[in-house]
């Protein structure tokens, strides 16, 4: 590994996207600056894999002395010319995730890598010949994953690998004001967004939508049921319609099964309670499905009701023991970038948004819709003509019973 020595003066431009400048030792002496041409290599590597508008470099070269004082040992791979601390911007100009920065770094081939701070807006990466270290400071210096893939739920081939899904989430007004543009830098894909509880319209429910679509954000609903009678049902269905008008979601419309007193009348009446409850918005046009626990699901809805609609399981575990089909699973709850506190972590596993679409549900115009109207728009002509001759003729008519020739 080639380390060469540049003097404090130096303006010498390392690559295309890269200065000498970038990597002084931030501690104010004029001493020289050592930079390792590998890690200049890879960094350009990663520049063009996340397509970024610029790498910001927060941290090059440091000398022993700096790099005790902001807490290293002295002798780490900063003092040895190896390694930046970064910051990654995408072409919209926002910062790129972390947990998406470490995933590419460990394709192209740094041997350390880790995320920073709380935010995941900033990484180190290195090029070290002592092994491989793969971190995340905000739990620690040790060791956390051997793939930044699996760590971070991210998908190597595209955003619906069967094996670990994308990245979703779904929040209420108990999140409050969620800053979405931060959500999205850091990797979520689609978020289930409460529309309600009972009868009541979730109070972050229109906000929450407007800047998800602003972001584009998929998005997906769930209305929180309280009912205990098919008729309560169908009234809260009536209600989350209201609440769905006019506006259009990517992922299914769900009834939130999770009430003890629905569950304390069995099985057969859970199951007439969420046939009521979605087909009421079956009928209106959604993509419908269920959220309920792997054991309620499993001991307190039908076969038939589950394997009729789409199911959103929640089950708080390393894996998902369901054994019946599932389109999402909530996982847990984490911390993404954006909110404040915690919020439930969902996977998705099925491409909604394109079978939605295609299907013309959830507020979309089907594509065989939008072929009927560019049809009907060609021979706008025609009809305009039609209308204004059959004008003619009323008014004709108008005049001979009015006596004027």
């Amino acid at each position: 590994m080639f380390v060469k020595e540049y003097q404090f003066k130096s303006d010498i431009q390392l690559s295309p996207h890269f200065n000498v400048q970038e990597f002084r030792c931030k501690c104010g002496d004029t001493h020289d600056t050592l930079i390792s041409g590998e890690l200049i290599d890879k960094l350009e590597q990663l520049y063009t894999a996340l397509n970024c508008s610029k790498i910001i470099v927060t941290s090059g070269y440091r000398c022993p002395t700096h790099d005790k004082n902001v807490g290293g040992t002295s002798t780490g791979q900063h003092t040895k010319g190896t390694a930046a601390d970064i910051c990654c911007y995408g072409q919209d100009g926002k910062p790129i995730s972390s947990k998406l920065v470490c995933c590419k770094a460990q394709d192209i081939g740094f041997t350390g890598i880790a995320n920073i701070d709380s935010s995941y807006q900033y990484t180190h990466v290195d090029v070290r010949t002592s092994g491989k270290w793969y971190g995340n400071e905000v739990n620690g210096n040790g060791t956390v994953t051997s793939d930044f893939y699996s760590y971070y739920s991210i998908s190597k081939t595209g955003d619906f690998e069967t094996s670990s899904g994308i990245l979703g989430i779904d929040v209420s007004e108990y999140q409050g004001n969620i800053n979405w543009s931060h959500v999205k830098a850091d990797g979520v894909k689609f978020a289930i967004l409460r529309a309600g509880i009972s009868h009541r319209v979730d109070n972050q429910f229109a906000n929450n939508y407007a800047e998800c679509k602003s972001n584009g954000v998929p998005v997906g609903a769930y209305w929180y049921s309280k009912a205990t009678t098919v008729e309560e049902a169908k009234q809260e269905a009536q209600d989350f319609l209201a609440a769905l008008n006019g506006k259009t979601f990517e992922y299914p419309v769900y009834m939130d099964l999770e009430e003890q007193s629905q569950f304390a009348l069995g099985k057969e009446k859970c199951s007439e309670l969420v046939d009521a409850f979605l087909t009421v918005l079956e009928q209106a046009g959604y993509f419908v499905g269920l959220y309920c626990s792997t054991y309620y699901l499993t001991n307190y809805i039908t076969d038939s009701i589950r394997n009729r609609y789409a199911v959103w399981v929640a089950q708080y575990n390393d894996s998902c023991t369901y054994s019946g089909n599932y389109g999402i699973w909530q996982s847990g709850v984490g911390t993404i970038y954006g909110i404040d506190g915690d919020c439930d972590i969902d996977r998705g596993y099925i491409d909604y948004p394109t079978i939605i679409k295609q299907a013309g549900l959830n507020g979309f115009t089907s594509a065989s819709d939008s072929e009927k109207n560019d049809k009907s728009d060609n021979s706008n002509t025609d009809t305009l003509e039609q209308i204004l001759q059959h004008v003619a003729r009323i008014d004709e008519k108008l005049k001979y019973q009015s006596g004027i020739n």
